[in-house]
């Protein structure tokens, strides 16, 4: 795949650049020789009395706020899955790596799990950032990434199954929506890597087409605190939204400062894309009231398999911890890998890739379907206003689940945002 991404950018994106580099770098050195030739180690086999998959988030640093839970998902359905008798007469094997919120340990990470530990798949990452480190050891190692988070799009690779909302299962919708109920200039804020930028340029192409207006568009490192300039540009400005694309735990730092400003949600509508309700906890409800989300999941989604879904997270991990789009997307991935290698009869990546195609699986946020072009979901959108009690209440959604379109081929004014 080839992505070009506009301008050189500040902060963060130095560090994603020699991110890729490296990665490119352990990817080009994970080969043994054999015979004199250089060969990468298969990735896995089906030899041995476990199957080994590989979980690989950030259980530490800024992202920790987000990955940790994602990670505790993935588990409760891997022993789920052992519970009701493993998998190929099998019980699977968890190895558990910490990325530590640093995109060269990630690429790290995935180049051990791939050579060394000879997983069958991983579970992991959130950041795009973390994605395109790890992608290229991915594909020169025929490993396979399920990768659980909505993302900013304009990529498909043979060897990632993304399982979280492509662009126009979230942006495009959300900004569709605050055009037509809650104004049309638009001041975007987002922390400073691959996904928010890329976001914002769709964003950007879309209030173009579409009659919006830009007021400002605004960057911070992830992990930034300090938001007092930034709300007082947004004072100075008055936009009619802050499309929020900010990461981690800046979420934190912006919110309380917004409120501490004297700024609610009745006096401005914010929406973002990667606050959810396991961020809202570390927010405080109380600093998020009212503010607007744009999910395919909330722990409220009224469907059946949710209910036993939430009974089991919580019976697990305990009353006061909530469910969310990343961590449900992560739970069904680990069920949508299984059914994909009971199909195949194999942990090949090549047989469960071609098993995986059109699979189809009852979720708690409704009925998804694996796009064979694309290896996305088909899935809801849904739009929530966050409550007194942290939890997130459903205000629009969509009739049925949207084909994904990572590209936005489907969009006149996007045609030339993938080049």
């Amino acid at each position: 795949m080839k992505i070009r991404f506009a301008n050189k950018f500040k902060g963060i994106a130095g560090v994603v650049t020699i991110a890729l580099v490296l990665s490119l770098l352990l990817a080009g050195c994970g080969t043994e020789k054999t015979g004199g030739s250089n060969e990468a180690k298969p990735a896995a086999t089906d030899a041995g009395d476990t199957i080994k998959v590989g979980i690989l988030h950030s259980l530490s640093g800024t992202m920790a706020i987000s990955e940790v839970s994602v990670k505790d998902a993935e588990m409760m359905a891997i022993e789920e899955i052992n519970a009701s008798g493993g998998l190929l007469g099998k019980k699977i094997e968890p190895i558990i790596e910490d990325g530590a919120s640093d995109w060269p340990k990630f690429a790290e990470k995935a180049k051990k799990l791939l050579q060394n530990d000879q997983v069958a798949t991983v579970f992991g990452c959130w950041t795009s950032a973390s994605r395109k480190a790890v992608l290229p050891v991915f594909e020169a190692n025929n490993g396979l990434l399920w990768y659980p988070v909505q993302y900013e799009g304009m990529e498909a690779s043979p060897n990632i199954f993304y399982t979280g909302a492509a662009p126009n299962q979230q942006i495009v919708p959300a900004v569709e929506w605050l055009l037509e109920n809650k104004g049309k200039k638009f001041f975007l804020l987002g922390s400073d890597y691959v996904f928010p930028r890329t976001a914002n340029k769709i964003i950007k192409a879309q209030l173009k087409a579409m009659g919006g207006e830009l007021i400002a568009e605004e960057y911070t490192p992830l992990g930034h605190t300090d938001y007092s300039t930034i709300i007082n540009k947004i004072k100075a400005t008055k936009p009619d939204v802050v499309f929020n694309t900010l990461n981690g735990d800046s979420n934190v730092a912006f919110f309380k400062q917004l409120k501490d400003a004297g700024i609610t949600s009745q006096d401005l509508t914010t929406l973002s894309v990667s606050v959810a309700e396991e961020e809202i906890r570390g927010i405080g409800a109380e600093n998020m009231k009212g503010h607007l989300v744009s999910w395919n999941y909330y722990q409220t989604t009224d469907t059946p398999e949710n209910k036993e879904f939430v009974k089991k997270y919580k019976e697990k991990y305990g009353a006061d911890r909530v469910t969310d789009d990343p961590i449900e997307a992560a739970y069904i991935q680990v069920h949508l890998w299984a059914e994909a290698v009971k199909k195949a009869g194999s942990t090949d990546v090549d047989k469960v890739r071609e098993a995986a195609k059109g699979l189809e699986y009852k979720a708690p946020e409704g009925l998804v379907k694996i796009e064979g072009e694309n290896q996305h979901l088909w899935k809801p959108v849904r739009i929530g206003e966050v409550q007194e009690d942290g939890l997130i209440k459903e205000i629009w959604s969509t009739k049925e689940a949207v084909k994904p379109d990572p590209y936005l081929k489907s969009y006149a004014w996007a045609k030339d945002l993938s080049n």
